[in-house]
């Protein structure tokens, strides 16, 4: 299944750059098997060539970046399986996320699929305004606070320090997941990206393009085996305010996240 998988890969990253005219010079030279190579090699783990100076909605350079574990592309369970099994859940055991599974999820999300940029969700225009955040409490390998996701990259930028799930919770209508999930995923948006080519119906497009990438995250969360629900019930203003989100980024969903509590 791998060596198919990488083979499928192959072909479609060679027609792709050969439509761009990459190939043309050396489709028979002694480097075309190596550049086909490295080119998969760019999609599949982005964090290893894409320009460190690339940022995401302005996040000064300065704040420390995390490199996520590589996403899979394979699992055990079927598209059908996940979608007769998801469920929201409210109750999280009492144990740590990993770091790897956190990874996945936020690839699953909004992770880049493409040479040309596009991601997991769909975007219109792909103009993605979606921005994804973090709120760590307990995720092995990764200190309690708030981080930003970079796709560009697959990485978390540590934004703020320290434990901020219960002043979320707070301002969330006391919502208990909220504090005890060991992660809160937060969904947030800048619909000027979109406004600038669609107008008002922005609007419309930005709420759409967030239930798509939500949808992928909680399908995902259950072919983890993870538990999570979707939070919608919070002040918007004081959810900003705790997780210092820049002023252009609009909240839209409290995600949290960890292993379900034994029955």
């Amino acid at each position: 299944m791998h060596q198919k998988k990488q083979l499928y890969f192959k072909r479609y990253y060679k027609e792709m750059a050969m439509r761009a005219g990459l190939f043309r010079s050396m489709r028979r030279g002694p480097w075309y098997n190596t550049n086909i190579n490295l080119l998969t090699g760019m999609l599949l783990f982005p964090n290893l060539w894409l320009s460190p100076l690339m940022t995401s909605a302005g996040q000064p350079e300065s704040m420390k970046a995390i490199a996520l574990p590589n996403p899979q592309f394979d699992s055990g369970i079927s598209l059908e399986q996940t979608l007769a099994e998801r469920r929201a859940v409210r109750e999280y055991a009492d144990q740590p996320l990993e770091l790897a599974d956190l990874s996945q999820l936020l690839w699953a999300a909004q992770g880049i699929t493409n040479l040309q940029g596009y991601r997991t969700a769909p975007s219109a225009g792909a103009l993605y305004p979606l921005e994804l955040y973090v709120v760590s409490g307990k995720v092995s390998g990764l200190p309690a606070g708030i981080y930003h996701y970079r796709p560009q990259r697959h990485e978390l930028v540590h934004t703020l320090e320290g434990d901020h799930r219960n002043s979320l919770a707070k301002v969330a209508l006391g919502q208990r997941p909220v504090a005890d999930a060991p992660a809160v995923i937060v969904f947030t948006a800048i619909y000027q990206r979109t406004a600038r080519k669609y107008g008002n119906r922005a609007v419309r497009y930005v709420h759409m393009e967030v239930g798509h990438a939500t949808q992928n995250l909680i399908l995902q969360a259950t072919a983890l085996k993870l538990a999570t629900v979707v939070i919608g019930a919070f002040n918007d203003s004081s959810v900003s305010r705790v997780i210092r989100l820049p002023e252009a980024h609009e909240p839209f969903y409290l995600i949290p996240v960890g292993l379900p509590e034994d029955d």
